[in-house]
Order: structure tokens, then C-alpha cells, then sequence
């Protein structure tokens, strides 16, 4: 409630424009829309939020990045550290997973590619 609703409606547009843009790579079009949101309250730390809104923007496109995916990526070995950019460096690893996926026959979305990771980092309920 500290920033007009007007600044709010054009930082996000910013930001739904850039994950659109599809002159630009799935990982620079994502750090770019990230990047458009840091300057909103709540967005200038983590990403689970912003990646939400993000694949609200454009859910044919982004993934939800979460503590989850975080863990699921360490079981695969593919290391994500905290660094400023982590979405932009996260989309990346989505993309490579799904190009690896479509190198199997698998037609995976993003958005696939999260849920897939979400589940895998789910606390062990076994133990």
C-alpha cells in the first residue's frame, strides 16, 4: 500500500512483457521479468513469488521456482546457488531438462518440468 497502483501496473506490465518477449532466450526473457519486479514490496528478495506471477504471465513459457524445486534440482546434481539472477539460472536448467526430456520422446512444459521438481523435493515421508 506504500506505491501507487499505477507504478504497480506498469512495473508489472514491464515484467509481463519481458517473459513474452520472444525475441529473447526462455532464461533472459525470465531474468529480465525478475529483474522488472525487484523493485516491487516482497520482490526484492527470493523468487517463489515472483516466478508465480511470472508463469501467470506467461504459463506456456515459466516455472514456479520454490524450496522444493530447489531440492528436487540438488537430488538431480544440478547445482542453483542463492546469486542475484537465480531465476534467470533456474529457467535455464528448466530448459535443459526439457531438452533432455524431448531427446526421449517427452514433450514436457515448463511448467511440467517444476511440478516434476516439486514432487521430486518433497520431504521423505517414509522416515
Amino acid at each position: 500500500m506504500t506505491i501507487p497502483d499505477a507504478s504497480v501496473q506498469e512495473t508489472t506490465a514491464l515484467a509481463v512483457t519481458a517473459v513474452n518477449d520472444l525475441s529473447l532466450s526462455t532464461p533472459d526473457a525470465a531474468a529480465l521479468g525478475r529483474r522488472q519486479l525487484a523493485s516491487l514490496p516482497g520482490f526484492d528478495k527470493g523468487d517463489a513469488l515472483a516466478s508465480a506471477l511470472l508463469l501467470a504471465a506467461a504459463p506456456g513459457r515459466m516455472a514456479v521456482y520454490d524450496r522444493r524445486a530447489q531440492k528436487g534440482l540438488g537430488i538431480l546434481g544440478l547445482p542453483l546457488s542463492a546469486a542475484a539472477g537465480r531465476y534467470g539460472r533456474y529457467m535455464a536448467l528448466v530448459e535443459s531438462v526439457r531438452s533432455t526430456a524431448l531427446t526421449h520422446g517427452v514433450g514436457w512444459t515448463a511448467r511440467d518440468v517444476d511440478v516434476a521438481l516439486y514432487r521430486l523435493g518433497a520431504p521423505d515421508k517414509s522416515a
